[in-house]
């Protein structure tokens, strides 16, 4: 059975930063590119950044380069996301994904997702 668990959301003050935190076990993770998403209220679900399997490719959307850095860690089945230079658009849930798919931003080519966490960036 395939799982993905995510952890470290909370509420933070903008300019501040959170660390998410991805635990997956059911699958080869490294065989794996792994996606974060976000969905803020009312708003589609939407791409924020992705790492390949061996952890030496990642892409982010514009709005958070430079703030957002994703890491993974193979030997842990872990995928993190750092968020720095939090600001209030940044609230929303956000999902870890899993596709066997390179360099993919579409949701729906994720075939495995965790079941989110809040983060919540007061101003």
């Amino acid at each position: 059975q395939v799982q993905l668990v995510e952890s470290g959301g909370g509420l933070v003050q903008a300019g501040g930063s959170l660390r998410l935190s991805c635990v997956v076990s059911g699958l080869a993770f490294s065989s794996y590119s792994m996606g974060w998403f976000r969905q803020a209220p009312g708003k589609e679900r939407e791409f924020v950044g992705r790492i390949s399997g061996s952890g030496r490719n990642t892409n982010y959307i514009d709005s958070v380069k430079g703030r957002f850095t994703i890491s993974r860690d193979n030997a842990k089945n872990t995928v993190g996301l750092q968020m720095n230079s939090l600001k209030p658009d940044d609230t929303a849930i956000y999902y870890c994904a899993a596709t066997v798919r390179e360099f993919t931003t579409a949701w729906d080519d994720y075939n495995h997702w965790g079941q989110g966490t809040q983060v919540t960036v007061s101003s």
